[in-house]
């Protein structure tokens, strides 16, 4: 519990330039109760138990409670015999690493906090970051916490109103860092864009959302959306708020969309077309627009089929399925803010559903009755435009 005399500790030491540091030192405790797990039910004594060794929740569900209660007795009691007073009900952010020597560090809002994360756009070290960059969230980590190969770890995190906790007792002997930074970061994804995840959940919702040609769309996941989807909960006519983020795609943040697309190869063969589809938006011009990127989707995802299986092209169904398991893929997990299943959905419902030529259905969101000409005119609209840019936006963050 003392530091070594004459030696500063990581508050003390003037900060470099261009370096992270932690806020301060961690609580270091001796002859800690070897911890292996946590119950994963209840049982009498002489009976045999199943034991959780690593587990990630957040305080939406009910176990998170009953756990996270028998950690802070745990955490408390070291602290009590080592004659230190801690309050974690006020603490952000709690990491405790459980050394095989039986000693322990506890980080109470003094480790420093990294995120992992997909932006949309280039970044210089040191620039700031705002969460309109941010793409997708795919890992949360303590860069200047040192982690053995024998430690266990538990750490418990605020985000806004709620709380995530994710534990690694282990039991092999070799820490997989990777893999607990991967799980910390599922957990504030999910806390965070909690809404995005609900909207996805909620089948009728959901529904309501793709007949009307929009989806969590990357590009406005983290500003937009949040508004349409009020919008749409509150039974309001969404053509009001639909002008109002129009308006918000201007020529600069068009032109950094077209320069994302043109760093893939798969889209780079296709940049002339792209070019004019972007600039007939700019011009208010959104059947030119339609026409143009509804039927070179298919094209684009063939280029990036043929590049992943040694030129070998695939039909629309192959596509649709390459293009799930590519962002699954890139992201490390089906179940991040790329929502690869949900978005394969959308594209079979909305960008190639397919059309009744005699009941007149097709409508300037599918691309086939595009193709076929099937698309009444008055359904060219702006708001179709940009959705389609925008779908076809989500394919650059996939493949």
């Amino acid at each position: 519990m003392t530091q070594e005399e004459g030696k500063p500790t990581a508050a003390e030491r003037p900060p470099i330039v261009g370096t992270v540091r932690n806020m301060g030192e961690p609580l270091r405790f001796k002859d800690v109760e070897p911890l292996i797990g946590f119950s994963a039910e209840s049982i009498k004594g002489g009976e045999k138990i199943k034991i959780w060794t690593s587990l990630a929740l957040t305080s939406d569900q009910s176990l998170f409670h009953h756990i996270v209660e028998n950690f802070a007795g745990v955490v408390h009691k070291m602290a009590q015999k080592a004659g230190v007073r801690i309050n974690l009900h006020r603490a952000d952010t709690v990491l405790l690493v459980l050394k095989p020597d039986n000693t322990a560090e506890l980080w109470i809002d003094t480790a420093a906090v990294s995120l992992r994360c997909a932006v949309k756009r280039a970044i210089k070290a040191g620039a700031a970051v705002f969460e309109g960059d941010i793409a997708d969230v795919t890992g949360m980590s303590f860069p200047n916490v040192e982690f053995g190969e024998k430690d266990k770890v538990l750490c418990i995190f605020r985000e806004a109103w709620r709380f995530g906790f994710a534990f690694d007792m282990n039991p092999d002997g070799k820490l997989d860092l990777e893999s607990f930074t991967t799980t910390l970061g599922a957990l504030h994804r999910e806390l965070r864009y909690r809404h995005l995840y609900q909207t996805i959940a909620d089948k009728a919702l959901f529904a309501r959302l793709v007949a009307s040609g929009w989806f969590p769309f990357v590009e406005i996941i983290t500003g937009e959306f949040r508004e349409l989807l009020h919008h749409e909960v509150a039974g309001f006519d969404l053509a009001e708020i639909e002008q109002t983020i129009i308006a918000k795609f201007d020529e600069n943040r068009l032109r950094h969309i077209l320069d994302r697309w043109i760093a893939k190869p798969h889209f780079a063969a296709k940049s002339s077309l792209l070019k004019e589809a972007i600039e007939a938006f700019i011009s208010r011009k959104p059947a030119t627009a339609i026409k143009i990127l509804l039927t070179e989707i298919e094209g684009i995802l063939n280029e990036a089929y043929r590049a992943a299986h040694g030129g070998q092209g695939a039909k629309l169904k192959e596509l649709l399925a390459f293009a799930e398991a590519s962002a699954a893929h890139r992201a490390g997990s089906s179940n991040t803010l790329l929502f690869p299943v949900a978005f394969g959905h959308y594209l079979a419902q909305n960008t190639f559903a397919n059309f009744d030529p005699v009941a007149a259905t097709g409508t300037a969101a599918s691309r086939h009755a595009v193709g076929h000409g099937a698309a009444p005119q008055d359904s060219y609209t702006m708001t179709r435009a940009l959705q389609v840019i925008l779908t076809l936006d989500q394919l650059a963050f996939y493949t």
